[in-house]
């Protein structure tokens, strides 16, 4: 079987820590081209892996017409060049945010559709071994109903993570558009929808910008969700976690609670009301300092490979997204926002 001809828009950190890397680990894939505007950064990896580079995305696919393209852009461009690609023929993984607006999103979803090609989007915290271990513990029904949970996702900050350190698109608003809550929020309300195969009805939420200097975009929130099902929690996006990273979830359940990456050496620890402790030790979760597989490339590929379904399609990411949207909108009006 021939290979997956992949090209890489956007040649940042997060495609030089998880696409780039997963790429050339995957035996079905064969990288041919490298976009970034700073020219010197796509020629880098066209000159490792082989492949051309390229400073517009455009001339790229008109050129090398690739079967799958990653998307790796600032925020802001995440639609107009997943569409693009798209248009071209080309399955899309794109980084989350998948878009800045829920218009965005729907107009990605269509054309995916429009041109029978796939649309993933990358929420990773899927694939983390402690996640997927917490939600078969879930599944199996001995906590019971899950009430009440907390989400939380903070780092320094992108100064720390981007390539181009305090310098980066991130902190851009015309570029970023959101702050935390597009780099972190949104994997965490992506999470526990998936976690608890629900879907949030009502978002309250604080967002706004604490300590980071100089930026218009927000560096911390704090949400309220309510979920159809009645359970009730927190989700928690910060920049400013300047000591101690935190990518942890709690589920307080009926029949007892589920830590889920609160303890470095046992990921998921369930601890039930008839007093039994379980732990287990299922593979950290992965951080800016220890990269570890995402298993994104992998699921794209395969599926691609395989023509199944994609495990995190458009239309979930469309969701996620209409979350972090939501408190965006509480915190302008005050008000609580109700989900279609």
């Amino acid at each position: 079987m021939s290979k997956i001809r992949v090209a890489v828009v956007g040649c940042g950190s997060i495609s030089k820590h998880r696409h780039i890397p997963e790429y050339v680990n995957n035996e079905n894939v064969e990288l041919v081209a490298f976009v970034d505007p700073v020219i010197e950064r796509a020629q880098h990896y066209a000159e490792a892996h082989g492949g051309k580079a390229f400073a517009d995305y455009k001339t790229m696919l008109a050129e090398v017409k690739p079967d799958a393209v990653s998307v790796c852009t600032p925020n802001y461009l995440h639609a107009e060049v997943s569409i693009a690609a798209a248009n071209a023929g080309a399955h899309v993984l794109v980084e989350k945010p998948m878009a800045v607006t829920d218009e965005e999103a729907a107009v990605m979803i269509e054309a995916a559709q429009k041109n029978g090609v796939k649309l993933m989007v990358g929420h990773n915290q899927r694939f983390f071994p402690p996640h997927v271990k917490a939600k078969q513990i879930l599944e199996s029904g001995v906590l019971g109903k899950v009430l009440t949970f907390r989400t939380s996702f903070g780092h320094p900050g992108p100064d720390a993570w981007s390539i181009d350190g305090a310098a980066s698109w991130f902190f851009r608003k015309p570029e970023a558009i959101m702050g935390a809550m597009g780099d972190l929020g949104v994997h965490k309300s992506d999470l526990i929808r998936w976690l608890l195969q629900d879907e949030v009805a009502e978002v309250a939420g604080f967002v706004g910008t604490l300590h980071k200097e100089g930026t218009e975009v927000d560096d911390n929130a704090s949400v309220l969700l309510r979920m159809k099902s009645g359970a009730m929690g927190t989700l928690v996006a910060s920049w400013t976690y300047y000591k101690g990273e935190d990518n942890s979830t709690i589920l307080w359940c009926e029949n007892g609670v589920m830590k889920i990456g609160t303890d470095e050496n046992d990921q998921v620890i369930v601890e039930l009301r008839n007093g039994t402790v379980e732990k287990h030790k299922v593979g950290a979760i992965s951080t800016n300092e220890k990269q570890l597989s995402s298993g994104v490339i992998d699921a794209f590929i395969s599926s691609i490979v395989n023509d199944t379904p994609v495990p995190i399609p458009g239309e979930e990411g469309r969701k996620s997204l209409q979350v972090i949207i939501s408190a965006f909108e509480s915190q302008a009006s005050g008000q609580f926002i109700r989900m279609a």
